[in-house]
């Protein structure tokens, strides 16, 4: 799919609000007085619980509601709602079967990376290996890819009269808002469904501000990861792309909870493994604006290293190109 997003406003990430919200503060830096549009797809069937979060804005917020709008889109044309269930399908597969070559492949990479020895040879072969994992991503990526592209190919859901009318009244909503806020939740059901109404059309021109699952959604790539989730250590996966609206960034929010930042091995795994992204972690408090080419932290943002370090996001970092290109890939 391709957004024609030629122009956009500056995009916001923030790390997580619920603990430490700073979106006021944001808006009120962006100069922003009026109304939001707020998404919280997210959440599912809590998405219209915002209470929290239009009491944070000063009751400014409008719920643009693309879960509801969604479910009746599906509810409306049984053959799209059909067709997507069926794409589902084969992207969860599609996922299982990468998780299981995964394993392999960061086994390899673990147990090379805890030898005791400080040789070229070894670290010959440690590139190596990291080079098989990050092939393995690209592959799961393009494979990833080529469902969507079929199902947009097949369905042209932006065509059809149940999305068209509900991006029509989104337009409409749009129209009177200076700003468009993005909450977390659950990333796939949310990138599902700011995909299936060409979210990146929409926007425009509105500053965007995102955090969690929202942040992610935005990016290049969509990478899940927790290294002490509730059935044992998980290895980080390549879920999907995201919509692409900016690049080179990869953020990873709720940090400080679901990594072993204390681990040199760990952050030096993850920064290797996803280079040349700058793999950012953002936890409470933390504040990254991308406006056209270059991003800058308001707050003390930080980047993992390969030397296995967590140091301040810096000049070299922050003049990088961040934005994808004028016709934005959205797969």
């Amino acid at each position: 799919m391709h957004y024609n997003c030629a122009v956009m406003g500056p995009i916001l990430l923030l790390g997580p609000q619920r603990l430490r919200p700073i979106l006021d503060r944001v808006m009120a830096d962006l100069g922003i007085e009026g109304r939001i549009a707020a998404i919280t797809a997210g959440w599912q069937e809590r998405e219209a619980e915002d209470d929290e979060l239009a009491e944070h804005l000063s009751g400014r917020t409008v719920n643009l509601a693309l879960y509801r709008r969604a479910e009746q889109v599906f509810e409306s044309d049984p053959e799209l709602a059909a067709a997507s269930h069926e794409r589902q399908g084969l992207l969860k597969r599609a996922q299982e079967l990468y998780r299981l070559r995964l394993d392999h492949s960061m086994a390899a990479v673990r147990q090379l990376m805890q030898r005791a020895e400080e040789t070229e040879l070894l670290e010959e072969e440690v590139s190596a290996a990291f080079e098989v994992v990050r092939r393995l991503d690209d592959g799961h990526l393009e494979r990833v890819r080529k469902i969507h592209s079929g199902f947009e190919e097949m369905w042209m859901p932006l065509e059809r009269p149940s999305v068209a009318e509900q991006r029509t009244e989104l337009v409409e909503v749009l129209s009177e808002c200076d700003a468009v806020a993005v909450a977390g939740g659950h990333v796939a059901v949310l990138l599902n469904r700011l995909r299936l109404f060409g979210f990146g059309e929409l926007v425009g021109e509105l500053p965007i501000v995102a955090w969690s699952a929202g942040a992610m959604a935005l990016a290049e790539r969509v990478v899940l990861f927790h290294d002490s989730p509730p059935q044992g250590f998980g290895n980080a996966e390549m879920l999907e792309s995201g919509l692409g609206l900016y690049g080179q960034i990869l953020p990873m929010p709720h940090a400080r909870r679901r990594l072993r930042l204390q681990d040199p091995n760990r952050v030096t795994e993850l920064a290797r493994r996803f280079a040349p992204r700058v793999c950012v972690p953002m936890d409470d408090g933390d504040y990254l604006r991308i406006d056209g080419p270059a991003a800058w932290a308001e707050a003390p943002v930080r980047r993992l290293t390969a030397e296995g370090k967590i140091e301040r996001l810096g000049a070299a970092d922050e003049g990088r190109r961040t934005r994808g290109s004028r016709s934005r890939r959205a797969e």
